[in-house]
């Protein structure tokens, strides 16, 4: 099928509750995609964040294979071999804890909030986010979620969360009583702007959950499994949350999400309490078992360091440039650039000219390489980003003329 037709097959069939692109992807192997009519595109967004080593690795693609040809479901009466390797590879790189697999960043946040709850003393209930974060769709990630166009048309939603700008503590002490049961955040926010948080904050955060009785939770679906340059963006900061949630990368690019916590916390979900049919399935735990294995055997934890400092170099380059450049952000394959302008028209631009880039929060321009990126496909990445952005100034140029 060529665009056109697979374009058509969706006005029909599909609901549309996406924003699509009029473009139709079938194919892609590591940074590089190409759409139904032979076009290609350098990706420095691949699958919003879940293909962390780029598209149809090898490693995971035979280890998927071979899964497959072995058994490819079964439901979690039993015992399955690559969910228990999974879950220790998550353990041994992580703080030590017990894993809940399910099938997404939203259900893993499901999964953390009740979790929080049951752990902690009755009456406890009211869990504390931030300003600008993303936690999910389903009523309660969205509950936590404090982004009003994320929530516009839901209401009344779940009650008992408090919203306050990220990196304050002060505005958090502010907020938590003897009703909250703990802090939510993510250790760098993705969709809210790939904002860092500034130094000593998460520890402050650490240190009042231990003075109240709280539980500290880490949102690690953008930030987890070596994206930042260490297994988890927690990691930066020497801080141990009681729980974190995982999804996009923890699969290699398959449909699965997690939550580990302290043994002492994760025994409180007991038998009943909480399940997933699909979640942890012997296909997506073997995938994000072959992931795990490149990241440590190819060393690309350091790579995602060199690739934030090869990308900060192109960007302070397009500096010199384009004024509208402020500044850039992040940590390892995690990058924001932000502007002083709208930065849709940037984005579309150079989808054009073929490369895939993401803007968020309308002024920031954010990229999330994969891990095995070359230097040679980012100098060209970054080459049409600058033809992209010239040709996004004249635009603006006319038309204001």
């Amino acid at each position: 099928m060529n665009t056109q037709e697979i374009l058509d097959l969706f006005d029909k069939y599909v609901i549309g509750n996406y924003g699509r692109t009029p473009v139709a992807i079938v194919r892609g192997e590591g940074s590089t995609i190409w759409d139904a009519d032979g076009k290609r595109y350098l990706d420095f967004f691949p699958g919003w964040g879940c293909s962390l080593l780029g598209h149809c690795h090898p490693h995971i693609v035979e280890a998927i294979r071979e899964q497959a040809g072995m058994l490819l479901h079964m439901d979690n009466t039993f015992y399955i071999e690559p969910q228990g390797k999974l879950a220790e590879w998550i353990a041994t790189r992580g703080f030590g804890g017990k894993s809940f697999f399910c099938n997404s960043g939203a259900e893993a946040i499901e999964a953390a909030i009740k979790l929080a709850r049951k752990a902690t003393p009755e009456g406890r209930y009211k869990i504390v986010t931030m300003e600008k974060s993303f936690h999910g769709r389903t009523f309660g990630a969205m509950s936590a979620t404090a982004q009003a166009k994320t929530r516009a048309g839901f209401a009344p939603l779940l009650a008992g969360f408090e919203h306050v700008p990220f990196g304050d503590i002060d505005a958090v002490k502010n907020v938590v009583d003897d009703e909250t049961a703990g802090i939510l955040l993510e250790p760098i926010q993705g969709e809210g702007g790939v904002n860092v948080p500034p130094d000593g904050y998460l520890s402050a955060l650490r240190e009042l959950c231990d003075d109240r009785g709280m539980l500290l939770l880490f949102d690690e679906v953008q930030t987890g499994c070596g994206r930042t340059g260490k297994w988890f963006g927690h990691q930066h900061d020497d801080v141990v949350p009681d729980i974190m949630a995982l999804a996009k990368a923890v699969g290699g690019g398959t449909s699965l999400g997690a939550i580990c916590a302290k043994p002492e916390v994760a025994d409180h979900l007991t038998p009943g309490s909480h399940a997933s049919t699909y979640g942890g399935n012997p296909l997506v735990t073997a995938a994000g078992v072959a992931m795990f294995e490149i990241i440590e055997r190819d060393n690309l934890l350091a790579r995602a360091t060199e690739i934030e400092q090869y990308v900060f170099g192109k960007v302070e380059q397009l500096k010199s440039r384009f004024s509208f450049i402020e500044s850039s952000r992040g940590r390892g394959v995690m990058i924001g650039i932000q502007l002083s302008i709208d930065g849709t028209g940037i984005v579309g631009e150079a989808l054009k000219r073929g490369l895939r880039v993401n803007c968020t929060q309308q002024t920031v321009l954010r990229m999330l390489p994969a891990m095995t990126i070359t230097n040679e496909q980012i100098d060209e990445g970054f080459q049409i980003l600058a033809d992209a952005m010239s040709e996004a100034t004249k635009t603006a140029e006319a038309g204001t003329s």
